[in-house]
């Protein structure tokens, strides 16, 4: 119950004492079933990014041909200091 109060403090909150006494219930739930989850042992488990058996495949990472700014530019209808130019759309 301390706790409640001190984050309702923090928080700048004003809980009726009801409240506070159902927070800290849910409060003290939730350690005493984290509690439990650390007497688990988990020494020869590996741990898992998620439990759906796929694999990442990444492409080759193969260097391509890089346009110059003025051949990116040349299709532009219109340009403006390097930039592509387009009509406002916003009043």
């Amino acid at each position: 119950m301390q706790n409640i109060e001190k984050y309702e403090t923090m928080a700048k909150l004003n809980l009726p004492k009801n409240e506070r006494e159902w927070i800290s219930g849910c409060a003290n739930m939730l350690i005493e079933s984290f509690n439990e989850l650390r007497k688990i042992d988990t020494s020869d488990i590996e741990p898992l990014v998620t439990v759906l058996n796929i694999q990442n495949v990444f492409r080759e990472d193969i260097s391509a041909k890089m346009l110059l700014r003025e051949e990116l530019l040349s299709n532009a209808p219109e340009q403006y200091e390097y930039y592509f130019q387009a009509p406002k759309t916003l009043g």
